[in-house]
């Protein structure tokens, strides 16, 4: 058996989604497993996609006045008790610290789940007066959160990769208006450069943020009907700055506790980009966070070998004149068909075959791994037409990706439709009086939660509850989750 057959793809993405991701996230060499339970290898692809979507919102989180900062990985243990709130939420997956070498601490030190406490004990330092204010942090960090039976890579893994977004603001109206400038550097994120259509919208009390008055949520909907959380943010309101002492002196010098926001984005992102675009020959990477855009595959025999190399060097060094992240595989110990299986195995967007006739005629052959579509160009302008084409790749994405999705959302007026829905593979969207008993109900009969109350559908309150029949107050989608 060859290298290649044993790295194939052994189930189609129709027939076993979640077996299908394993198989194409390892066979890809995207990510790997670890000695450790539940946490993953980034292999450079995978590194790569998580390194555009940082450096991409770090740029916008810039321009919207927004500084990073790094706090502790280690967080003392009095520190997480001094909310009930977020204890409650988060104690169960903390992972501690006891002992170094041979010494018991005196303390033990939680392994950051997540950072509130650890950078809330500063900012009640540096928060006196209102001229303090507004402070706005960010840091790039990881996070271990432990406590789950069935980790999926990327997906729910116990160590992942996110920003954490705190700020801190002297009026409830400032804090407020934050909102929609984040969601939308994250909804721009998803959107341009993972191809990821999203639902924005306010999660039910019972999903929010322990210790938060409201969470919001841009859900990303899978082919299969499950929905998973993307990008989030919380208001805080003055929570944790009573916990936390987080007070100052306001304009009228009377004292005053912070108003506070937090946000994220994480490595969750680039599973749903995979399980949304990939296919059953492997990953499909949008080219604004491809770490090889093009790949050029010289075909060539004993006696023009020599000519052919030269002429697809030529094609690579305008492709890189050009800032398109190009690789000439030009291995002689694998075959013209393993190379094409193994790139379109990794899913690099664009391969350009040269062999003697496109040498004579001086055009190139472009395959585009979206659609598998395959059309001979001139080399008098392939960088032009590469740069188009990659925007093709990139636009067709995501436009696949908001069909399906819209696809999958079904308008239901009754709780048998809502059944039918989740039980088709599909997103109910309804009508729902606001009572968490109700909500706890239908997860509990059909499997599905509450994934948020879109922004846009709230337009379209009024009837019945679609469980208990009570006069409705939002509009909520209810979905299988990961």
């Amino acid at each position: 058996m060859s290298e290649q057959e044993k790295r194939a793809i052994s189930v189609k993405k129709s027939e076993d989604m979640s077996e299908w991701y394993t198989d194409v996230i390892i066979n890809s060499e995207f990510v790997d497993y670890s000695a450790v339970s539940g946490c993953v290898v980034f292999r450079p692809q995978a590194y790569f996609v998580w390194n555009a979507i940082k450096e991409a919102t770090d740029k916008l989180f810039t321009e919207a006045g927004i500084q990073d900062a790094y706090f502790p990985l280690l967080i003392p243990e009095r520190f997480l008790q001094k909310e009930k709130d977020h204890i409650e939420g988060f104690s169960p997956e903390v992972a501690w610290v006891t002992e170094t070498g041979d010494s018991k601490l005196s303390e033990r030190l939680a392994i950051r789940p997540t950072s509130e406490t650890i950078m809330y004990d500063s900012f009640a330092k540096w928060i006196r007066s209102w001229r303090d204010l507004p402070l706005r942090l960010n840091q790039w960090n990881n996070v271990i959160r432990w406590e789950f039976k069935h980790p999926t890579p990327l997906l729910r893994s116990r160590e992942f990769l996110w920003n954490e977004g705190h700020t801190a603001f002297a009026s409830e109206e400032e804090a407020n208006a934050e909102r929609d400038q984040i969601l939308g550097i994250y909804e721009k994120i998803t959107r341009e450069y993972l191809a990821l259509p999203g639902i924005m919208g306010r999660k039910t009390e019972y999903e929010k943020f322990a210790g938060g008055q409201a969470s919001y949520s841009i859900e990303h909907i899978l082919p299969n009907g499950y929905s998973i959380q993307g990008p989030d943010f919380h208001n805080d309101g003055q929570n944790f700055a009573k916990v936390f002492d987080i007070k100052f002196i306001d304009k009228n010098n009377a004292t005053s506790y912070a108003y506070q926001n937090t946000f994220a984005i994480s490595t969750r992102e680039i599973g749903a980009m995979v399980m949304m675009h990939g296919d059953d020959k492997g990953l499909v990477i949008p080219p604004m966070v491809a770490m090889v855009q093009v790949v050029i595959i010289p075909i060539y025999k004993e006696q023009n070998k020599e000519a052919v190399l030269k002429y697809a060097n030529e094609i690579y060094e305008r492709l890189n004149n050009n800032n398109i992240r190009v690789r000439l595989d030009a291995r002689d110990d694998y075959s013209v068909g393993w190379k094409f299986n193994e790139w379109e195995l990794k899913g690099v967007p664009i391969r350009i075959e040269v062999g003697s006739k496109e040498l004579d005629s001086r055009t190139a052959v472009i395959v585009t791994r979206h659609d598998l579509k395959k059309q001979k160009y001139d080399y008098g302008n392939i960088d032009v037409t590469t740069i188009n084409e990659l925007s093709r790749i990139q636009k067709e994405l995501y436009e696949k990706a908001a069909s399906s999705m819209k696809d999958k959302i079904k308008l239901v007026k009754d709780y048998d439709g809502l059944k039918e829905a989740i039980s088709s593979g599909n997103i109910a969207q309804v009508q729902w009086c606001g009572d968490t008993a109700c909500e706890l109900k239908i997860k509990e009969e059909t499997g599905a939660k509450a994934t948020n109350m879109p922004f846009e559908a709230q337009k379209n309150v009024g009837g019945k509850c679609v469980y208990c029949g009570k006069e409705s107050k939002h509009i909520v989608n209810f979905a299988k989750s990961y």
